[in-house]
């Protein structure tokens, strides 16, 4: 009912606007027509340098950025940093870009028209009642796309970043405005909506430029406890790969069914995590084999009865 009683003020707005220019003749008309057209080259040629002066604006708001990831993190992703940074910024550039050209356009169709004698308040009730009916049939996309706004906006992670979404890791391939691709560790690519981003809890590995590598070991309970340490604590040592500030940890953790329970933690630089982590694992068990000490799998004792009390039936 709303959209018709707008549609209606709009074609009398038209109409008005017609009967206004005829009421002169049609030299008047002309002339309106003539000094709409001016100020329609004027609005453009307006449009066309705030658009510059934005692009210029943003252009080295992406090169601060840049620079500014370029003054911190380890060596490694400091070279990859202003990459990484304009790819994100990219995205983000040409949504504002975007936005600010769709209200330019729309202001200078307020100004021709009023130039012309149409009611712009009825235009501008059509396109608001237009607009309404457009966002409800694409609400989700508008989710994503506002999810896309916030994660370019706040960086929560950039490309390159191994990050965990909800229950979903791996690093981040790519940013967009809709969605987010994320590539698993057996190389899948995964489509993760912006919206879904936003709402999940997301845990970012590559934020920082160290990693704790946290293990847990066990040995048998007969195997001394500063034997089981003292030897862990060699294996630790002897990687190049791993830190000595901070200090490594190594303590008894708990007291397990069958095996006493180590805690190992570690610090190395982020992109060695890994290589420290299966390095450790393997070579610990390969010390524990030369010290003799012993790791111990889950174990049952089961007792069986050779006879069985004899049951009497009752009458």
């Amino acid at each position: 009912m709303d959209t018709n009683i707008d549609t209606g003020q709009l074609e009398s707005s038209v109409e008005a606007g017609v009967h206004t220019l005829m009421k002169n003749g049609w030299e008047g008309a002309l002339k309106t027509i003539f000094f709409a057209l001016i100020l329609l080259v004027v609005c453009l040629i307006v449009k066309a340098i705030v658009l510059k002066i934005l692009d210029r604006a943003l252009d080295r708001w992406r090169e601060y950025g840049a620079g500014v990831q370029l003054s911190v993190g380890n060596p490694e992703r400091r070279a990859m940093a202003p990459d990484r940074f304009k790819q994100i910024e990219k995205s983000l550039h040409t949504f504002i870009r975007s936005m600010v050209n769709i209200i330019l356009w729309f202001i200078t169709l307020m100004i021709v028209a009023e130039s012309l004698g149409i009611n712009a308040s009825s235009l501008l009730a059509l396109v608001s009642i237009f607009g309404l009916a457009v966002s409800l049939s694409v609400k989700d996309s508008l989710a994503n796309l506002a999810g896309g706004f916030t994660i370019l906006s706040t960086r929560p992670f950039k490309v390159g970043d191994y990050v965990e979404i909800g229950s979903t890791g791996g690093p981040i391939r790519e940013i967009g405005m809709v969605y987010t691709k994320l590539a698993t560790l057996d190389n899948r690519i995964i489509l993760m909506p912006n919206s879904v981003v936003v709402d999940a809890e997301v845990t970012n590995y590559s934020a920082e430029d160290l990693r704790r590598v946290d293990l847990v070991v066990t040995a048998a309970y007969d195997a001394p406890v500063e034997q089981v340490k003292r030897t862990i604590a060699e294996v630790v040592d002897r990687h190049e790969l791993t830190l000595s500030d901070p200090a490594p940890f190594i303590r008894l953790l708990r007291y397990g069914d069958s095996a006493l329970e180590y805690a190992v933690r570690v610090w190395c630089a982020n992109s060695d995590y890994w290589t420290v982590y299966h390095d450790l694992l393997e070579q610990i068990k390969e010390a524990f084999d030369a010290q003799r000490i012993s790791i111990p799998y889950p174990q049952m004792e089961v007792t069986v009865r050779k006879s069985f009390p004899e049951v009497k039936e009752h009458a």
